[in-house]
């Protein structure tokens, strides 16, 4: 480990993990040694520090119109933040960012993260269908071009096609657009499994969802 480091630089399953989490909700200060995390789950919060190696204590921010209070964590580590624009990471990165640089091995670990960070799952019961229960998995970001080399990555590495959507959102005042990586119900069966198995970290209310809508046609995550 670099003698300034806090992190340890070394490729694996949760360190993947957690780098899907800073490409999604992480973010890169101007000073070029900073790195902020933000989520309102803390167990969000926890994980990506359980990942890194690191103990920092957890803070309070407050954004936006209405001065909404979120909970988050913040490091210095000017090692590690150059590792991570090596990747390509970025400060503001969320309408620029674009392929990172994963070791393939360790792609599905940083895509859980991903999906963990601005990823989404969600079912329902189809009555036209002859209440055929559909579920869709979803992976976000403002950026075309990385929700692109998302979808080339995982076409390489699983065959899975997936599809994607343009979308537009309402924050306060402004509207933004935002593009969806959309996986159907064979797919997302598919994908998943290769997402989980039983001793790997991840946000676990988004498991128990998913295992949920397995069961309900009878067949297990893991």
């Amino acid at each position: 480990m670099h003698p300034l480091s806090k992190v340890k630089i070394e490729w694996s399953s949760e360190f993947a993990y957690a780098i899907g989490l800073l490409t999604t909700d992480g973010c890169l200060s101007k000073d070029r040694r900073h790195i902020d995390f933000t989520s309102d789950d803390i167990e969000q919060l926890r994980n990506l520090m359980r990942c890194l190696g690191i103990e920092v204590k957890i803070g309070h921010k407050t954004s936006g119109f209405t001065a909404t209070q979120h909970t988050r964590i913040q490091f210095g580590d000017v090692n590690f933040y150059k590792f991570l624009l090596d990747i390509g990471l970025m400060p503001a990165k969320s309408k620029i960012i674009g392929s990172v640089h994963v070791p393939d091995p360790y792609f599905f670990d940083f895509l859980r993260g991903h999906f963990d960070g601005d990823g989404s799952f969600y079912s329902y019961w189809d009555w036209r269908w002859r209440s055929s229960f559909m579920f869709y998995t979803s992976f976000t970001s403002a950026s075309l071009t990385h929700i692109e080399w998302l979808r080339a990555k995982v076409l390489a590495l699983s065959g899975l096609r997936g599809h994607i959507s343009r979308n537009h959102g309402r924050s306060n005042t402004q509207t933004y657009q935002y593009y969806q990586l959309r996986y159907a119900k064979q797919e997302s069966i598919t994908l998943l499994k290769r997402l989980y198995s039983p001793a790997v970290i991840c946000l676990s209310r988004k498991r128990l969802k998913v295992q949920r809508a397995f069961a309900i046609i009878g067949k297990h995550l893991d």
